[in-house]
């Protein structure tokens, strides 16, 4: 029962308010606040204001009320014209005054007669008390005031309105529900403020940690006066020196393995050289081994030249060597020299002439990085493309392959990251670095790299090259 319990009380879903933002949830906590308080001044105000007016109100009416039972007192006789009598009365405005002499009830206006008084009041004052009461006749609130005349055998009644006070407090409540809701805004906007005012920092760790996403490993916060935010910048400044120590640390290290790696290689690959030369005088399994050697040998040379390569971006020593480039013909020379196969070239015919801004090198090995990834897992390049762009031009090279899985899009660039296919995809001899070096030449360059389908829908994948160069024609 206990780990039902528990596990139900962890499998909650957050609420509405921990789906908001930070900021969001601020405001509304100042608007709410604000709220609160508007509503609970207002109803106080509203309520002090009710008691106060029906006080003077009663105050008042009780006055006129005595003074016109002192007259009816004076002036009621069996041979007195009653309905003259409370006609002569001075009253308020809604006021209508009863008599009862002589065992019956004599109104001024007929509609406020006998009825129109509450029985509880009526029989108080029949029994020589004094008395008032507040009550709703017809949907309109009254209060009726009623005095005994004992010397004469008689009461006095008035039954005074109460609706223009009730206006009075209606429109008093409207003003006061106004203010209220524009208290409730300014709290919100107060809030608002004090959001964007207490959250900057915040921003700023956001914009610093973006950075080093992006591979600014220097980037630091300022030191904050602050005593609250103080530990916040320093533990973050910490976090991101000892995460350029690691990855300065690891890069030095991969730089100095391949570096290291070189002299024997070069020593090794001469010696199969010399072997080579002499593969006819070898027998049959010598020559086998021959070329394992000589394959395994020019593989370990291209991953430590990669490596290398890897370094240098790590480092952040590699620099673009900018020159003046026919983009057309260096397409198709890179592709001639980077594989024997007949590669069908597409070239958008704006582009025949262009000379372009460009690093030479390194966007000759970004085809050739592409084409040898096709040739390793995608059967081999089934065509290249160039073509023009808003904004620049875009390089394409299709394989027909299996394609690229939806989820491996993302990673395929990653470093040793060949994707899910990678082992079904022909040949597996592939360590994963061609591409990642793609997207580090492509991004020194200013340019992005993706994969998707083929334009045709056939299978396979095309990889598409966008780079943001100004053509010189």
């Amino acid at each position: 029962m206990g780990r039902l319990s528990i596990r139900r009380l962890f499998d909650r879903r957050p609420s509405v308010t921990r789906r908001l933002g930070l900021r969001a949830r601020i405001t509304l906590a100042f608007a709410v606040g604000a709220l609160l308080l508007s509503a609970l001044l207002s109803a106080t105000t509203w309520a002090l204001t009710r008691e106060n007016l029906l006080n003077q109100r009663e105050d008042s009416a009780m006055v006129l009320v005595f003074q016109n039972a002192r007259t009816v007192q004076n002036r009621v006789s069996p041979d007195t014209d009653q309905q003259a009598l409370l006609s002569s009365l001075s009253t308020p405005q809604g006021a209508n005054p009863i008599l009862f002499y002589d065992d019956k009830y004599v109104p001024r206006t007929p509609e406020f007669g006998q009825d129109a008084l509450p029985s509880e009041l009526r029989d108080a004052v029949i029994a020589g008390r004094p008395s008032q009461m507040r009550y709703s006749l017809r949907g309109e609130m009254q209060l009726a005031v009623g005095l005994p005349i004992p010397s004469v055998d008689a009461a006095y009644f008035e039954i005074i309105s109460l609706e223009e006070l009730q206006s009075t407090l209606g429109a008093l409540g409207v003003s006061l529900v106004g203010a209220s809701l524009v208290t409730t805004l300014a709290g919100a906007a107060l809030g608002w403020w004090a959001s964007r005012r207490a959250l900057r920092p915040l921003s700023g760790v956001s914009t610093a940690a973006l950075a080093l996403a992006a591979g600014r490993l220097d980037t630091r916060l300022e030191a904050s006066e602050d005593p609250d935010l103080r530990p916040i910048t320093a533990s973050f400044n910490d976090m991101a020196q000892a995460l350029q120590d690691r990855i300065e640390q690891d890069a030095r290290f991969a730089s100095d393995v391949s570096h290291e790696l070189r002299s024997p290689l070069m020593t090794l690959a001469a010696s199969i050289e010399v072997m080579n030369n002499q593969r006819e005088d070898l027998p049959d399994r010598a020559r086998a081994a021959l070329d394992l050697m000589v394959a395994d040998i020019d593989r370990f040379q291209q991953l430590v030249e990669d490596l290398l390569e890897i370094s240098r971006f790590d480092a952040g020593v590699a620099r673009l060597e900018l020159e003046e480039v026919h983009l057309a013909e260096l397409v198709m020379q890179a592709v001639s020299h980077s594989t024997d196969a007949d590669v069908p070239i597409e070239l958008d015919a704006a582009l025949a002439g262009a000379v372009v801004h460009a690093d030479k090198r390194r966007i000759v090995r970004v085809i050739a990085n592409l084409l040898d990834n096709a040739g390793k897992y995608g059967a081999g390049a089934s065509g290249v493309s160039l073509r023009r762009v808003d904004g620049g031009i875009q390089i394409a090279v299709e394989d027909a392959g299996d394609g690229v899985l939806e989820e491996d899009r993302a990673i395929i660039f990653d470093r040793f990251s060949r994707g899910a296919l990678a082992g079904r995809r022909g040949s597996s001899d592939g360590v994963g670095l061609g591409l990642a070096l793609v997207a580090e030449h492509v991004n020194l360059h200013g340019g992005r790299v993706w994969v998707e389908d083929r334009s045709d829908g056939a299978p396979g994948a095309r990889f598409v090259v966008e780079l943001p160069v100004e053509d010189h024609e």
